[in-house]
């Protein structure tokens, strides 16, 4: 998409603009009627058009190709030119997308400064979705525990169709990512990646930030839903949508097009849709706070989003990930991880799931000095109010057992982490505590201990005195 299409009924004038165009080293396509003018756009979008706003014995005019144009290839620029220009047919060209509004007879000079400009936008167009299609960090899924691999999986299954697909799981488990995986994966992966952040767009605006304005004096301003035309429209926490909103979101759904605020025209978009939610759809519902039609609408392929606990096998590899891409990213230190602060990491809360683990990592890179390996005591140990950081801080319960009974608590606790951090594997567990897997066996049976498997990792539980064998 490099050359300028030349949009004019009559001959002499398309031929004399190609002419100047192509002595000044661009490539041009001719086109004297709408018919001739859409097929060459549909074939290959041009970098640019040049319209003139009369089009003899043309099934369309100049306008209604403009309105075409911008409405299915909107970044394509568009140079309005016209033998019969008036300040009104401008406000209607500029109001309908037009990048420029040129007004025969065309001074050379005057039009070659419009045109430089005008494909300098078309480069720079080009340039941002070319960059945002090579920028795959986004979309890269970490990780190698059996609940990774379990939502990779599904993943992959989705990829490739254009179905609905409803990501849940608690914040900061990696929802966006994933759904950026879909998208990379698929044959859209060229196209746009629109975010809709419903819980932080203001109920007020949302309909205006997804369906865009229309108005005499700024012309089209494009919501997030026409930005997303032809690509994936991820609708983040969704839950958080207005009720106003989700029923006519419900209708783009069905429709496929919308109304500018504002405007009047049917604006065609072909979108896949991707949502997420920490929430339970199905007590919103109950509660008259989202509308059931949409959720049977979004919730065509259920996928579940694994929190950091349920894969703490990942914690490694994912800080390790963190840290080369803040190194990439913001030329923070490349540092290793001791095995001390990987063995802290598995055995620490993580309420914020992921996002918390990669701010963890940001701030330790920023605080910390030098590119030595990072250690146990710069992470933060909640519980903890400084001092000799060999101490260990006893709860008020623990305390106040005998011996006997706090080393029994604390075997158990300690035993129950490790085998949560190694994903219930009793080897890899044996091999850490510095036992043998039969003598492990033997003391997690005096403790009461049993593993089980839940979501596809082995967890450790207590067994209760009633529990069967």
């Amino acid at each position: 998409m490099s050359d300028i299409l030349i949009v004019d009924d009559e001959r002499d004038i398309r031929e004399l603009i190609s002419d100047i165009l192509e002595d000044e080293g661009y490539s041009t396509r001719l086109a004297g009627n709408s018919d001739d003018a859409m097929k060459e756009v549909n074939s290959e979008p041009p970098a640019l058009m040049i319209l003139d706003i009369w089009l003899k014995d043309s099934r369309m005019d100049g306008i209604d190709i403009l309105k075409t144009v911008k409405r299915d290839n909107p970044d394509i620029p568009v140079v309005i030119i016209s033998g019969h220009g008036n300040i009104e047919i401008a406000v209607a060209a500029i109001k309908q997308g037009a990048y420029d509004f040129i007004e025969k007879p065309f001074n050379i000079d005057q039009l070659l400064v419009v045109i430089r400009r005008a494909m300098e936008t078309s480069r720079l167009r080009r340039e941002n979705q070319e960059l945002r299609r090579r920028d795959v960090s986004s979309a890269v899924m970490v990780g190698n525990s059996a609940a990774f691999r379990v939502l990779v999986s599904q993943l992959d299954k989705v990829t490739k169709s254009n179905g609905r697909v409803m990501l849940t799981g608690p914040a900061g488990s990696g929802k966006e990512v994933a759904a950026r995986y879909i998208h990379a994966k698929s044959n859209r992966a060229s196209a746009p990646f629109v975010t809709v952040p419903c819980a932080t767009i203001e109920p007020d605006r949302m309909e205006e930030v997804l369906f865009g304005r229309e108005s005499a004096e700024r012309g089209i301003e494009p919501g997030l839903l026409e930005q997303a035309h032809g690509g994936v429209i991820f609708f983040d926490e969704v839950a958080d949508m207005p009720p106003g909103t989700q029923s006519k979101i419900l209708r783009v759904l069905v429709d496929q097009q919308f109304t500018r605020v504002g405007g009047t025209d049917k604006v065609r978009v072909d979108l896949r849709v991707v949502s997420s939610t920490n929430r339970n759809l199905e007590g919103e519902i109950t509660a008259g706070r989202f509308r059931q039609e949409l959720y049977h609408r979004l919730n065509v392929v259920p996928i579940a989003v694994p929190s950091l606990e349920e894969r703490r096998e990942d914690i490694p590899e994912l800080a390790r990930h963190f840290v080369e891409m803040f190194n990439r990213t913001q030329g923070l230190p490349l540092r290793e991880i001791s095995d001390d602060a990987v063995a802290l990491m598995q055995t620490m809360v993580w309420p914020g799931n992921v996002r918390q683990l990669k701010n963890l990592i940001e701030r330790v890179l920023i605080l910390g000095e030098g590119s030595d390996p990072i250690q146990a005591r710069e992470l933060p140990r909640d519980g903890e109010g400084g001092g000799d950081d060999e101490r260990i801080v006893l709860t008020g319960a623990l305390a106040t057992l005998p011996l006997r009974e706090a080393r029994e608590v604390f075997e158990r606790e300690y035993l129950l982490t490790q085998i949560n951090r190694f994903g219930g594997n009793i080897s890899r567990t044996a091999n850490f505590v510095g036992m043998e897997r039969s003598a492990l066996h033997r003391k997690l049976k005096s403790l009461n201990v049993v593993t089980t498997n839940k979501s596809g990792a082995r967890i450790a539980q207590i067994e209760g005195e009633d529990d069967e064998d």
